[in-house]
């Protein structure tokens, strides 16, 4: 392991103690001193991010996870005051019961050492680390080096606020994305990092996933589909694909894979491509669908589907679509293809929803709703460190209380068990 981040994981893990047990009152100070730096520094935080996007061209679809600018800022201000509006996740006592004359009872407490792995996105920068703060936790800070200058400049508000707050800053650690290998240095940190979330492209949460001795919570990699049943409203259901698509497509709960009832397809996909050729969305169609599409869709935007189109996160302008027979064949091809993010079903049919809800694994299922929904702060959990497609420990949108785990506390009176 490299010399200068086992130094800096130990800092961490030393400093979790105490920060783990910090008042909440002196969280939430860290926390307004923050948004104090983040308000204050505005203007040099955009010339950083500035330099970061001169790498990127301005068509690059991924350009707009990278990009910080005044209302973005203004964002992640409002993100962490909605974490200081929420109440303290740690010291709760709960699910109590007196056995063999002991008190049994279970505390919430903080995971310890959060290390997370993210690409692009410097917001994520603010948005873990307040919610790591929140919840009494470390946080190791790994970025790309594709938002290098953004990180450093956010990192220092950061630390800043700490010593302004009369906190151990080195319960924050920024690994810097230049040094080699640091990504498998901090995933294979047994002992001194509790729990690995990586979040970014699939390739980034395999690597992790495949390589970490470090306990992962997966999150981030979003193949998200909505089926349109028989019964959907057409008009609304069209807004919705819109909305899910291109809202935001370079985000995780963006749509990916529009699946259409056989009985509607026809009528359907007209009103939804009007609505698509206005982003200039590139369709990849099945063979049923292009046929209905093909004259027309501008040619140049309308591909045939290939096997490898459905199951892929497209992160931009561009979309599968299938035509299934009923609500069965849709979810065959969900629980397939899909990364256990955000599923949809745009149905007035209660007997399908009901099915749907019950028989999709994602982490997110919604009924006549676009998948761009599935966020933290949208759940009311103030802000999100991230959606899980895992199943332990923690599942969808994450807020300060999914980063606790708990203690068993068990009093007695000089007990011994017979």
């Amino acid at each position: 392991m490299n010399k200068n981040i086992l130094k800096q994981l130990n800092k961490a893990k030393e400093s979790s103690i105490s920060l783990g047990v910090l008042s909440h009152s002196k969280r939430i100070l860290v926390l307004k001193n923050i948004i104090k730096g983040l308000e204050a520094n505005k203007k040099q935080i955009i010339r950083a991010n500035a330099r970061d996007l001169k790498n990127f061209s301005i068509n690059d679809p991924m350009r707009d996870r990278v990009v910080l600018n005044d209302v973005r800022i203004s964002n992640m201000v409002e993100e962490i005051k909605n974490i200081i509006k929420m109440p303290d996740p740690i010291g709760e006592i709960f699910d109590c019961r007196d056995r063999f004359g002991l008190k049994i009872c279970r505390k919430r407490v903080p995971i310890g050492v959060v290390g997370i792995i993210y690409e692009s996105r410097p917001n994520v920068t603010t948005d873990v680390t307040c919610i790591c703060i929140k919840s009494g936790n470390a946080v190791i800070l790994k970025g790309g080096k594709e938002a290098r200058e953004s990180y450093i400049i956010l990192h220092k508000i950061i630390k800043n606020a700490f010593l302004l707050s009369g906190v151990n800053s080195e319960a924050v650690q920024f690994i810097d994305p230049k040094i080699k290998d640091s990504v498998l240095d901090v995933i294979t940190a047994n002992g001194l990092v509790d729990v690995i979330i990586p979040r970014g492209s699939s390739r980034l949460i395999n690597f992790v996933r495949e390589n970490a001795t470090v306990p992962v919570i997966e999150t981030g990699a979003g193949v998200c589909h909505i089926f349109i049943d028989d019964s959907a409203k057409i008009n609304l259901s069209a807004e919705v694909i819109f909305n899910a698509k291109t809202q935001r497509p370079s985000v995780c709960n963006s749509l990916d894979t529009l699946l259409i009832h056989s009985k509607i397809a026809e009528k359907f996909l007209p009103i939804v491509a009007g609505l698509l050729v206005q982003k200039q969305v590139e369709i990849f169609a099945d063979l049923k669908s292009f046929q209905v599409l093909k004259n027309l869709y501008p040619l140049s935007l309308l591909k045939k589907v290939k096997a490898t189109d459905f199951g892929r996160e497209f992160l931009s302008q561009k979309i599968s679509i299938k035509i299934v027979s009923n609500v069965n064949e849709a979810m065959k091809h969900i629980n397939k293809y899909s990364s256990k993010h955000s599923e949809a079903i745009l149905s007035e049919n209660k007997q399908n929803c009901k099915k749907f809800l019950s028989e999709v694994d994602s982490a997110v299922v919604y009924v006549n709703t676009s998948t761009r929904f599935s966020d933290g702060a949208v759940f009311g959990l103030g802000s999100e460190i991230g959606v899980s497609t895992s199943k332990l420990h923690a599942r969808g949108p994450m807020g300060p209380k999914e980063m606790t785990t708990y203690k068993w506390i068990v009093t007695g009176q000089y007990s011994i068990r017979s």
